[in-house]
């Protein structure tokens, strides 16, 4: 049995341990989850995560509970088939479905889930990020993986609804994101629910203004299908080889023109540091590239988050994970063969 340590980390290494679990047929133990956070031990995004897994892999926990600090998981066998698991609260949808993809690509058959909670939440990958930055890398992989966005949910209402069509791929292919490649395009995102539209046209205005793009990339999007209040302004930049996505929340107090700031400021620190995969993307694609057992990017300075997740990842697979500086800030992290 593995054993983990999970008080230096979050909710990663939790679902990162499932997925391989269920992939590896290995059991786990994880003690002191959360153990350094304000409110230490599974959250109800958490435990959805562990419920979720033992449905698809027929396993069995001990320590499944609310607020638990400490968790035995034993996996069974993956099953395909149709789900349908809620998570109750503004969790994120996107962190639920990229703990049980991996899973489920290693079944014989397709599936489909569908995930309700949080689809934009500023702790979490948009459902937006996963559609246009997370899953076009792993379609390079050979995965096919559909998403559809069904209804906004942002924090900290909830309330949204997201459904992923898994296709069956017994292997990954190499991933190697050593170049951005050329300018595809650029634009401007605002999802507004139950706000002002005066509010996007001063995002989108601001964000352009300050990224020095053409207004003309800015579009809102009509998020009224949530049941709650909802805003937030993304920047993306799709190139030949890779998509980076940056996103900044609307909140109560906070300016339009502050939520377009944040949002540029974070996009022009990426173009501006030559990095080819983003920090966020960096993490999540660790997995699928160690599942690979080959892959390596060009990326910023790895955050203690990657380097956790590596860990973690290293617990299961026998695959070693570089990390090598390129040059000033940039590192490659590579998985060779």
């Amino acid at each position: 049995m593995i054993t983990l340590n999970g008080q230096d980390g979050g909710g990663q290494i939790l679902r990162t341990a499932l997925s391989l679990s269920m992939i590896t047929g290995e059991a786990f133990r994880i003690s002191n989850i959360r153990g350094l956070r304000k409110k230490p031990g599974l959250m109800r995004q958490h435990l959805t995560c562990v419920q979720a897994a033992l449905e698809i892999s027929g396993g069995s926990a001990d320590g499944a509970e609310m607020g638990s600090t400490e968790l035995i998981f034993n996996p069974g066998s993956i099953t395909a088939g149709d789900y349908h698991f809620k998570i109750g609260t503004a969790g994120s949808t996107t962190l639920l479905a990229q703990t049980l993809i991996p899973a489920l690509l290693r079944a014989g058959e397709g599936s489909t889930i569908l995930l309700e909670g949080g689809t934009h939440n500023p702790l979490a990958p948009s459902a937006c990020f996963l559609q246009h930055v997370f899953l076009p890398q792993l379609t390079k992989m050979g995965a096919k993986v559909e998403l559809d966005l069904q209804r906004h949910g942002f924090a900290p209402a909830g309330g949204g609804a997201i459904r992923c069509r898994i296709s069956p791929c017994a292997e990954l292919k190499p991933l190697h994101l050593n170049e951005r490649g050329e300018e595809q395009s650029r634009r401007v995102l605002c999802h507004l629910a139950h706000v002002q539209e005066s509010v996007a046209e001063r995002e989108i205005t601001a964000a352009c203004k300050s990224l020095s793009w053409d207004p003309d990339c800015g579009e809102t999007i009509d998020a009224s299908d949530s049941s709650a209040p909802g805003n937030c302004l993304s920047a993306m930049m799709q190139f030949s080889h890779v998509t980076e996505m940056v996103t900044s929340h609307g909140t109560y107090g906070k300016s339009s023109e502050r939520v377009a700031r944040a949002a540029a400021k974070s996009m022009k620190n990426y173009l501006n540091s030559g990095a080819v995969v983003g920090t966020h993307l960096a993490d999540q694609l660790l997995l699928p590239m160690a599942l690979a057992g080959d892959g390596s990017m060009i990326t910023l300075s790895p955050s203690n988050h990657v380097k956790t997740n590596i860990k973690v990842i290293q617990a299961f697979l026998n695959e070693p994970i570089h990390i090598t500086q390129e040059a000033d800030h940039l590192h490659q992290i590579s998985i060779r063969p």
